[in-house]
């Protein structure tokens, strides 16, 4: 079916071109409302499609919105992509996704990219690999469309930030696993390169704190937020006396699993676990993980509602920061026993 042009309708309407247009893109016209009746009546009876390059040049606006995600094979990122481009869409926007393979530098690089595209706004989930991205705070910083930070945030800057409270979250996994007198529990977290994961350790800390048991340096493995480094990290849980492990996503919930199971150890007859992300809830091992679950689908709603609140103020550089701290709930199945 070929396109149907502005020039079409005008000539049905017997108008001028421009007065079409300002009528279908909702442009002040003088125009009587008999006439811009007409106008969006031919225009649905011909399935009329606007183009937006078009329509942006008049209007000013790209209605495009860009994400940048660490690792979009993440399912916790896969899915906060799929909610965030369901509701921008439904706001009818466009959401353009990249991934940054989770370093600083390349989130240095799409910042650029998808301002050059003219997008009218970004969320951004920084990478944790900091290397080569010394200048991101300041890039992001000086970002001339308005952004939203979400999930992974830079404490120090002012600026709109939607995340859940990883400290709480660390500090509940934990805390059931006391609950369950499990005094020798092990952590596997990415403290040393992610601010979550720092975090998620402190809420560790508070919660054996709290229950008397004394932190053990020992016990904490480090581990970056994929399955084959989680498979290394966990090779020296067998030399400790750890009951339980606090695993601090998913992904390293998944590498821990890998490498007990071929260490014959099964769960929760030889270690408890708790995990974090609650995304792995559908993968085909039992037993289910018990989990630290964020709502992807919540992450979202206030992601985009920052990011509204700012394109739809006629001074969006005047709006002041806002920051949505969420919180993150436990999720009980069949990972952790009773001692």
């Amino acid at each position: 079916m070929p396109k149907v042009t502005l020039k079409e309708i005008a000539r049905e309407a017997g108008l001028s071109v421009s007065t079409v247009s300002l009528v279908l893109n909702d442009r002040p016209c003088r125009i009587s409302e008999e006439n811009r009746r007409r106008i969006k009546a031919i225009a649905a009876a011909k399935q009329y499609v606007p183009n937006q390059i078009a329509r942006s040049l008049v209007t000013q606006r790209s209605k495009t919105l860009g994400l940048i995600v660490p690792n979009i094979e993440s399912r916790f990122f896969s899915r906060l992509a799929k909610n965030l481009e369901q509701r921008c869409r439904a706001r009818g926007f466009a959401l353009f996704i990249t991934t940054s393979d989770d370093l600083a530098v390349n989130d240095v690089e799409l910042l650029s990219t998808l301002v050059n595209r003219g997008v009218e706004g970004l969320f951004i989930v920084m990478g944790n690999q900091t290397a080569g991205g010394e200048e991101l705070p300041q890039r992001i910083a000086e970002c001339p469309v308005p952004y939203v930070m979400v999930d992974r945030v830079l404490d120090d800057l002012a600026c709109d930030k939607v995340l859940f409270d990883n400290e709480l979250g660390g500090y509940m996994a934990t805390r059931h696993l006391l609950e369950h007198d499990h005094r020798r529990i092990a952590c596997i977290v990415n403290a040393s390169r992610s601010n979550t994961g720092s975090h998620r350790l402190d809420g560790y800390r508070r919660a054996l704190a709290e229950y008397g048991v004394p932190f053990d340096e020992a016990l904490v493995f480090d581990s970056d937020y994929y399955i084959p480094d989680a498979y290394e990290a966990a090779a020296g849980l067998a030399a400790t006396d750890a009951t339980a492990v606090f695993a601090s996503s998913d992904n390293i919930a998944l590498g821990l699993l890998k490498r007990l199971y071929e260490q014959g150890c099964r769960v929760p007859r030889d270690y408890s676990v708790v995990s974090y992300d609650n995304s792995a809830a559908d993968s085909l091992f039992e037993p289910a993980l018990t989990a630290i679950d964020q709502d992807v689908a919540v992450l979202a709603d206030e992601a985009l509602a920052l990011m509204l609140r700012r394109l739809e103020s006629d001074a969006p550089g005047d709006v002041e920061p806002v920051v949505r701290l969420l919180e993150p709930r436990l999720v009980e199945r069949d990972s952790v026993r009773a001692l």
